[in-house]
């Protein structure tokens, strides 16, 4: 329902598109991004519970891989149901408090996740560069305290996005987002008045956690790269490198998806609508599905245990 105000209205829900533009193969793509949100809900569910019983993982940078797990499940679920749900019911309403909070989980929780990748920099860089000190300086309540800083963190730059939206950007043009879920700059273009100071803080906050986070990284793999260079044998140096392989990849899996969908929405004018969407919800999939897949296949004990699981379950009874 909407109370007109000359061309604004004050909406009480907003209609989610979908993919705009594919619209008609909407059942069609239901199933890779079913077949997606499986994969990675199987994924971090099996990185969980390997870790859970195997008592050799129960080491900080396993730690921060549940942690991530975690954060990966709620980051596809906050988002992905509700477009199936799209694609398969043509459920496109969503309340505007219910729309609110999807937004809160979506951006927090990708704030979270790169305050996870910087605490496991720093985890790799003292089991490198100060090794003998490492189980002293990431104690098991250090972890804990480094992944609620991560939470924290999130919870105070997101928190005042949805509250800003609430009290500032009453009045909208149109209920109709063009967008399959409810994203912070898809909100804000559609409502009317000011909204200089929803996209200030929006981009402030970007610049905070994409930009300062990776360059907290690039350091600790700078001096990473010179301790390991120091290394007296090339057998050595790879083998130290080899424990950060999989950290290295997964932040590549991370960041660069952000990085291409955000560059997109901003300066690819010309880009087509339905590739932006379809951009924006890969970076909220891939993660979640490739982490596992890489922590298994680059992680002797995860890939030995899961093999010893798959081994029992196929033998005859």
């Amino acid at each position: 329902m909407f109370i007109s105000n000359n061309a604004c209205s004050v909406p009480t829900s907003f209609w989610l598109t979908g993919i705009p533009g594919l619209e008609s193969r909407h059942i069609w793509l239901s199933i890779p991004f079913g077949s997606m949100y499986l994969a990675a809900v199987v994924g971090n569910v099996t990185i969980l519970a390997v870790i859970k019983v195997e008592h050799s993982l129960h080491q900080p940078m396993y730690f921060f891989l549940c942690m991530l797990a975690v954060i990966d499940l709620v980051l596809s679920t906050s988002t992905i149901p509700k477009l199936l749900a799209i694609f398969w019911f043509e459920a496109h309403h969503i309340g505007l408090d219910a729309c609110l909070v999807q937004m809160f989980f979506v951006h927090c929780f990708a704030t979270v996740e790169s305050g996870i990748f910087l605490a496991m920099a720093f985890d790799r860089y003292v089991a490198i560069c100060d090794p003998l000190h490492h189980t002293s300086v990431l104690t098991h309540a250090v972890v804990g305290r480094l992944g609620l800083a991560a939470l924290l963190r999130g919870v105070l730059y997101i928190g005042p996005l949805p509250l800003l939206i609430r009290l500032r950007l009453r009045l909208y043009r149109t209920q109709v987002i063009a967008h399959s879920y409810c994203e912070h700059m898809a909100v804000v273009t559609v409502a009317c008045g000011d909204t200089r100071i929803n996209n200030l803080y929006g981009m402030g906050i970007g610049f905070l956690v994409l930009i300062l986070d990776s360059l907290a990284i690039a350091a600790s793999y700078v001096m990473i790269f010179r301790a390991v260079l120091g290394l007296a044998t090339p057998d050595a140096r790879l083998k130290t490198l080899g424990t950060c392989g999989s950290h290295i990849c997964a932040i590549l899996v991370f960041y660069i998806p952000i990085a291409v969908s955000s560059l997109t929405h901003r300066f690819g004018h010309r880009v087509p609508p339905h590739i932006h969407i379809l951009l924006a919800n890969f970076y909220l999939l891939i993660p979640p599905i490739l982490n596992p897949v890489v922590y298994a296949v680059r992680t002797k004990q995860i890939r030995e245990r899961l093999l010893h699981v798959i081994k029992a379950g196929t033998q005859p009874r």
